[in-house]
């Protein structure tokens, strides 16, 4: 009766124990110590143990990560000391390699033991321990962990405490894999919502790639657990640090000071760009670039701190355009999830870039669009005015091509002459390039080669230009006084031949772009097309008005016949009017004479001269020419230009 009740006292108190441990499991979804602590707590009292370990698989090895009970000098060296081989010839060791549950009776008389006397040393002398039972975690038959209980004496444990041992087992089993799945799933959660924060930061900053940058570099360190990143572009030459999360102090300051990067030979992120695939490397003190001293690798690690880096390639149609590259202060490698959410985030990356770019196009088109058709507007808004037009054109080159000032010049024979400029550079600048100013044939010169050449040229630096290294004094005149730096002339072409020249200037050294360039090239036949619309339009103009004054003076006939007084005095009007003339006369011939028969608009002391006279012509007179064949088409000052 009594071992009746002592059994069944025992199966109670087992089943309170379970009941206690698998309470604590569903108490803490994600946390194993509480588990664990409870486990060896039960373990050890149930099974009349002293201390007891408890041990994870890490890689090849154990690692202690829960104890209880155990004597301080043992608990220390096991705290300092957490990895244990699974080779060898160890208990744990043969646990690996049978997967099944081993019982030492007495530890001090083994003979695996005292093949190992630090083992010996460690259990026998520093804990005490004589008999243990080791106990495989098992999942799926994959070996997972162990779990020892010791006594400080020699008594081996019973059937039933092993049982019970490895029921506790099978428990901590089941919490490591509730444990992994819900961690699995809170990093799920946690990626998805990251990647759901970068794709509202794309969409609620169309066109701007900072603040997307530093969302993915945020998300990026954070889910992964590093300690900072840095997003880099490349120019096929060159990196760019674009953004940076949490960088070290000492790093922040170096790459902001000088954001351009170009690696050694060896740095991982040269050998990412010459492979298109992530490096992983455990630890960068033992990198080969690190080891030969690479002045472009030193810094991240003597300065930052950095020891274990994952670098992963930006790709788009397998072109390399940048990189996102995370570091920990520690040496622990990154698990394949967060490589693989890494590389997410870099494809995110890479259709942010595009989306940016194709959106950026689209506003360039559309603002070459406004500006096309804003040109058209004044071109159809100021008839026979070309001036509006030219400072529209400049105005709107210059500013969609992000330049600092504009020049538009016309083709006067061989000479240029300044019809209109956008922007302000320097006074002196403005007062020599002014509006009517004629710039003389000289071949040095950019504008004068455009002309020439009829297609566009782009000087990079004028600085280094032969016409500014030859001192032309224009050239220096740009350069030293203007400040100019970059310049594109572009030709106003009509039938093939210049006619005119757009410049457009900046101050920095940044050459345009073909869009940029090809864009002023359309500007320029803008301003042809105006050019010539207002020839037609001054033309259609001046013979509306000839048909106009013709038939007025016709009017005039007809209103007075036989009266030539009004008909004359009819026809000298618009003759002055059509001619733009000050005054004038209208003779009629008498013989060998000339006869004023109308006068308008002369000075008075030569109109009482000519009132009433006679003019005989002489050999000099411009009448005297007329009689004799020649055409009279200008006189000034007394002295006839004739034209046979």
């Amino acid at each position: 009766m009594a071992l009746l009740k002592r059994e069944r006292d025992e199966l109670l108190e087992q089943q309170q124990a379970t009941a206690e441990v698998l309470r604590v499991i569903s108490s803490s979804p994600g946390d194993l110590r509480p588990v664990f602590a409870v486990i060896l707590e039960n373990a050890t009292r149930l099974c009349q143990a002293n201390f007891g370990l408890l041990w994870l698989c890490e890689g090849d090895a154990y690692r202690a990560v829960a104890m209880h009970n155990a004597p301080p000098a043992f608990a220390e060296v096991r705290q300092r000391e957490p990895l244990v081989s699974m080779s060898g010839t160890t208990v744990l060791a043969q646990v690996a390699r049978t997967k099944r549950t081993i019982q030492v009776a007495d530890i001090a008389k083994d003979p695996a033991y005292q093949k190992n006397p630090r083992n010996t040393q460690l259990f026998v002398k520093l804990a005490g321990a004589r008999s243990v039972v080791t106990v495989p975690l098992l999942k799926d038959n994959d070996l997972i962990g162990a779990f020892n209980i010791y006594r400080q004496e020699v008594r081996p444990f019973t059937d039933k405490q092993i049982e019970l041992v490895e029921t506790f087992a099978a428990q901590a089993v089941i919490a490591i894999e509730n444990t992994r799945l819900l961690n699995e799933l809170r990093q799920s959660l946690e990626q998805q919502t990251a990647t759901a924060d970068v794709l509202s930061v794309i969409s609620s900053s169309p066109g701007e790639l900072e603040p997307v940058f530093q969302a993915m570099l945020e998300n990026a360190t954070h889910i992964c657990e590093a300690k900072f990143g840095n997003l880099l572009l490349y120019d096929g030459n060159v990196f760019h640090v674009r953004a940076m999360h949490n960088a070290p102090p000492a790093w922040n300051e170096l790459r902001r000071r000088d954001p351009r990067f170009h690696p050694g030979p060896k740095h991982p992120l040269a050998r990412m760009a010459a492979t298109k695939q992530l490096q992983h490397i455990i630890d960068l003190k033992t990198d080969v670039s690190y080891l030969e001293r690479d002045p472009t690798l030193i810094p991240i690690v003597d300065l930052a701190g950095a020891r274990t880096a994952l670098v992963v390639p930006m790709l788009k149609e397998n072109e390399l355009i940048g990189a996102i590259v995370i570091y920990r202060q520690e040496v622990r490698p990154f698990i394949d999830k967060q490589i693989a959410l890494v590389e997410n985030f870099a494809s995110q990356a890479v259709i942010a870039i595009e989306n940016t770019r194709l959106l950026n196009e689209l506003r360039e088109s559309l603002d070459q669009q406004t500006a096309t058709a804003g040109v058209l507007h004044v071109i159809s808004s100021s008839p026979g005015e070309l001036e509006p037009v030219f400072r529209s054109i400049l105005d709107n080159a210059t500013r969609i091509c992000q330049a600092n000032f504009g020049t538009l010049f016309l083709r006067e024979g061989e000479a240029l002459r300044v019809a209109a400029h956008h922007g302000s550079l320097t006074k002196a600048w403005d007062e020599q390039w002014r509006v009517g100013m004629v710039l003389r044939p000289d071949v040095e010169l950019q504008a004068f080669q455009t002309l020439s050449a009829r297609q566009p040229i782009q000087v990079a630096d004028l600085s280094k230009a032969p016409s500014y290294l030859a001192r032309n004094p224009k050239a220096v005149n740009s350069v030293e006084v203007g400040g100019i730096r970059t310049m594109v002339t572009v030709p106003m072409l009509k039938d093939g031949e210049a006619i005119g020249v757009i410049t457009i200037f900046r101050t920095e050294i940044r050459e345009l772009t073909e869009k940029q360039i090809a864009l002023v090239t359309n500007f320029a036949a803008q301003a042809v097309i105006a050019i010539e619309n207002t020839r037609l339009f001054n033309e259609l103009r001046d013979s509306l008005q000839q048909q106009t004054a013709t038939a007025e003076v016709l009017q005039v006939i007809n209103a007075s016949p036989g009266a030539l007084a009004p008909v004359f005095e009819a026809m000298l009007e618009k003759a002055m009017q059509l001619c733009e003339a000050d005054f004038g006369g209208l003779w009629t011939m008498e013989e060998d004479r000339y006869v004023a028969v109308a006068l308008r608009g002369v000075p008075q002391p030569y109109a009482t001269f000519l009132a009433g006279t006679n003019v005989i012509p002489g050999p000099g007179t411009a009448p005297y020419r007329f009689l004799h064949g020649e055409r009279l088409i200008a006189m000034t000052d007394n002295a006839a230009t004739i034209e046979s």
